[in-house]
């Protein structure tokens, strides 16, 4: 039996578990078996991984999409850059690291993209965020990260201007504020300036629409969810873990 997994903290919210085993399902593969590993550790992480060596892939995800980069053996120029990777390939003990979600986000964004979304607010500073500055880098749009503290190469959330926000017309939430089951919160920001010219994304898919979503769509924002973006992610893991 061919082995595969989500790792990380907590695991409750994980979308990889069902959408794996539905394509197992759906495609009759039954020689293959996908689990959640809620290691709140990552040395625990690791030592499963020495100890099992059937398992074949595991998928990275909160907390550890930085924290993995140490432990592996290779990675992806995609990871290099982006310091973050959310799929790790074993073979022979040996861990080889990719990352998926920028793919995911950038096929995910590019069909709603117009051309007035020329800058962008990426709020949170994580691995996730990490993946979608250089999606935006690449397709030549111009960002800024937003925390709770302002830095040189950051906006603090108390700092949002209404120049800020008019400028910057594509707004990216990496955060996990407004997640199942944490529904009523919502990234601190003057919302009352959003406008019909604004797109607003969060990689966020359960609930299907988050509060900082619903406050977007209530001031006329384009919204897309993460749910597009966590299926092509996943079916590219697929394709590196069967790619001979």
């Amino acid at each position: 039996m061919r082995r595969y997994a989500v790792a990380g903290f907590p695991l409750s919210h994980s979308f990889s578990p069902k959408f794996f085993s539905d394509k197992f399902l759906k495609e009759e593969i039954d020689d293959c078996i996908y689990e959640a590993l809620p290691f709140k550790n990552i040395n625990d992480l690791i030592f499963y991984i020495k100890t099992n060596p059937d398992l074949e892939g595991i998928n990275i995800t909160i907390p550890y999409k930085k924290s993995i980069l140490r432990f592996l053996t290779e990675m992806d120029e995609v990871v290099a850059t982006t310091g973050s990777c959310n799929c790790i390939k074993i073979q022979e003990n040996q861990l080889f690291g990719f990352n998926t979600d920028v793919i995911g986000f950038e096929k995910s964004l590019l069909p709603i993209l117009q051309k007035h979304h020329s800058r962008a607010l990426i709020l949170g500073t994580g691995g996730a965020a990490s993946s979608v500055a250089f999606v935006l880098e690449k397709l030549g749009i111009q960002y800024h990260f937003v925390s709770r503290n302002k830095t040189d190469y950051t906006f603090s959330y108390d700092g949002i201007s209404e120049e800020i926000i008019n400028k910057h017309l594509l707004i990216v939430n990496t955060t996990p504020l407004g997640m199942y089951p944490s529904m009523n919160q919502s990234p601190d920001l003057p919302y009352h300036l959003l406008t019909s010219n604004h797109l607003l994304y969060d990689l966020i898919y359960n609930p299907e629409k988050t509060l900082f979503l619903k406050r977007g769509e209530a001031k006329g924002c384009s919204i897309k969810n993460g749910l597009e973006m966590l299926v092509i992610q996943a079916e590219e893991s697929w394709k590196i873990w069967n790619k001979e």
